[in-house]
């Protein structure tokens, strides 16, 4: 009998395609709803099979869990984690920095107009 087949509470090994278990402990399905319009926008069938929802979650949450970890390694020279540490990861995937910088100029001409929009009522409120 040898000792070489791996219990539940054996160690996965680092590159191996099981799970983690800080995979194992986050809650699935969080982002079920979400990735089924993504992928029926995409052009998967209006209601994917269950399995291959699970399956991108899976791979989506991995993949942000990995650049989690990089920007976090960035920033740790620093002490503090920022927006440009995730841009600098992404700097050789033109595509997503292009949309990546375009989202955030949004956002900040968002901030903007939400600022200037409750200037705005203050004014009224003072004139009534």
């Amino acid at each position: 009998m040898s000792n070489s087949s791996a219990g539940p509470n054996s160690k996965v090994r680092a590159g191996s395609s099981q799970p983690s278990e800080a995979a194992l402990k986050r809650k699935r399905g969080v982002f079920q709803k979400d990735l089924q319009h993504m992928m029926y926008g995409f052009g998967d069938d209006p209601n994917p099979l269950p399995e291959t929802v699970a399956l991108v979650e899976d791979i989506v949450v991995e993949y942000v869990t990995d650049l989690v970890h990089k920007a976090q390694d960035i920033a740790s020279k620093r002490g503090k984690l920022l927006t440009e540490d995730f841009l600098f990861l992404i700097r050789k995937d033109l595509p997503k920095l292009n949309r990546s910088t375009e989202l955030l100029s949004m956002n900040e001409e968002l901030k903007q107009a939400r600022k200037a929009f409750e200037v705005d009522e203050e004014k009224l409120a003072t004139i009534e």
